[in-house]
């Protein structure tokens, strides 16, 4: 993408976000447009991801809530749900936009099972997949490759922008 582009489209993540908004209030609506907005930024290291999160929670009037995906998950049954919980409930509280940079480490595909570690890691995936889908908020998911991202998200992204790497000029 070129940064006209990269630019356009947030600009359009920043009305959608807007309108849904303004629409959720309408009386006539029943709520309508309250739904969330689930963004995809792709590109390698240094290539502004970070940045345009902060600029769309700046635009939009909402802080950002970057999340540590090293805390997130849990070395036993159960943590890594309750942490995620925790996570999107503070989110929604705030209004704030939810960032999950290197996303791919926690969003990854989900496998076939051959043990007890699989079963359970998909079943957090599948969690992960419903708190997005219940999530009213924007949320970000930063990665360096979306190949590596399990095909349940890609269904659930209503906007991708591509970073390429940054040259001279």
């Amino acid at each position: 993408m070129k940064s006209e582009d990269i630019k356009r489209t947030l600009q359009e993540i920043i009305a959608t976000t807007r309108y849904d908004a303004a629409l959720s209030q309408e009386p006539a609506t029943g709520g309508y447009g309250a739904r969330g907005t689930v963004v995809l930024f792709e590109g390698r290291g240094g290539t502004g991801k970070t940045l345009a999160a902060e600029v769309l929670a700046k635009e939009i009037g909402k802080d950002l809530s970057r999340v540590d995906l090293k805390q997130v998950a849990g070395r036993f049954i159960g943590e890594t749900e309750k942490n995620l919980d925790r996570i999107f409930d503070a989110a929604a509280a705030r209004g704030s936009v939810l960032f999950f940079d290197e996303a791919d480490a926690l969003f990854g595909k989900r496998s076939d099972v051959k043990d007890a570690h699989d079963r359970f890691a998909n079943i957090e995936i599948s969690y992960l997949l419903q708190r997005l889908d219940e999530h009213p908020g924007v949320a970000v998911l930063a990665v360096n490759d979306k190949r590596n991202l399990d095909d349940a998200f890609h269904r659930r992204i209503r906007f991708t922008i591509d970073f390429p790497r940054p040259g001279v000029k």
